[in-house]
């Protein structure tokens, strides 16, 4: 074979050979012939794309995720904050993130940053900081939903973090203090509810039988004594009290003498005998 035959079998393999594209597993590529797209995207694996009839277009088909910025965020009830997400997409429809759109990474983010702000300043900061998941649900759907025409399928929003100022952190921190107080207080009276009302069911329960008080005078003797205590302390009724103070008057009108007068129950006060001129 001579120079001049070898020289154009040369050339055509190693355009055959450039023009064997590999894609992976993820991979898909777009082929546009003469100008005109093919209808369906090439791949995975080897394919031919015979330049400069075809030109080929690489998409991935893995999730993808970025961060979007701290973007100043009002709130319905007037409040400035700080609010940052991350978003995950993908692309479903390798044509149409090809041919509608020029950078969809690009719009996807700018469409992010916009979509936070207007949904999350549609809420008051107390949802914002207690229905996350809803909120990100929302984010996802407002987005999935401008990103489909793009063939991108947004796969989930996560809202990250929240800054607050310093002065609302303060305000909700004695928020948080005053329900807590509001909880003890509440759980305090209801125990106290609860103590009168077994007190009550006590009481009814001596009334019926007056032996329970002695058994109770009993029980607590020997609790004191179990703590190896000298002194004893022995409960007086005081209806004991004021029978003795009845005896008294009886006697002391009985020999005509200003008995001992009982002025309280418990307390005893003797009468002073009148002095002579």
């Amino acid at each position: 074979m001579d120079l001049t035959t070898l020289i154009p079998v040369l050339v055509i393999v190693i355009y055959l050979v450039s023009s064997i594209k590999i894609l992976a597993e993820y991979e898909r590529g777009v082929i546009f012939r003469l100008g005109r797209v093919l209808p369906r995207p090439k791949g995975p694996g080897v394919i031919l794309v015979f330049a400069p009839i075809d030109r080929m277009v690489r998409t991935s088909l893995r999730v993808e995720a970025f961060e979007v910025p701290s973007q100043d965020v009002v709130t319905r009830d007037n409040v400035t904050v700080k609010v940052n997400a991350v978003v995950y997409f993908r692309i479903v429809e390798p044509t149409k993130a090809v041919l509608e759109v020029a950078n969809y990474l690009y719009a996807t983010s700018q469409l992010a940053q916009t979509t936070l702000r207007s949904v999350l300043g549609e809420v008051e900061l107390d949802e914002l900081l207690s229905q996350r998941e809803k909120l990100n649900v929302k984010l996802q759907g407002t987005l999935d939903q401008h990103t489909g025409p793009w063939g991108v399928k947004v796969t989930m929003v996560e809202v990250k973090q929240v800054d607050l100022p310093d002065q609302m952190i303060r305000a909700i921190a004695r928020q948080a203090e005053a329900e807590r107080e509001r909880r003890a207080k509440i759980i305090h009276a209801e125990g106290e509810y609860a103590a009168a009302q077994n007190l009550e069911r006590a009481a009814e329960t001596m009334a019926r039988q007056p032996i329970a008080i002695q058994l109770r005078y009993l029980q607590t003797l020997v609790e004191i004594g179990s703590e190896k205590n000298t002194t004893v302390v022995f409960p007086l009724p005081i209806d004991i009290l004021s029978s003795i103070g009845r005896l008294l008057n009886q006697a002391g009108a009985g020999d005509g003498q200003p008995g001992a007068q009982l002025s309280k129950p418990g307390e005893l006060s003797t009468g002073a005998a009148p002095k002579e001129s």
